[in-house]
């Protein structure tokens, strides 16, 4: 097996014909399978999320 199925299997996937796949550049793949940024918790969500859920008091 080639080094390059899995990534065109990934495009074929996509819906990326083959004659597609390989037009593009190193830089247009990464573009179209990297992660999404992770979202960014705001400090005004954490005080939300913090007031939602309590941390319950143990017993002594």
């Amino acid at each position: 097996m080639s080094a390059w199925s899995a990534p065109l299997r990934l495009a074929l996937s996509l819906g990326l014909p083959p004659e597609a796949f390989w037009r593009l550049s190193l830089k247009e793949w990464r573009a179209l399978t990297e992660a999404p940024p992770a979202p960014v918790l705001s400090r005004a969500d954490l005080f939300a999320l913090i007031a939602r859920y309590p941390d319950e008091e143990i017993p002594a």
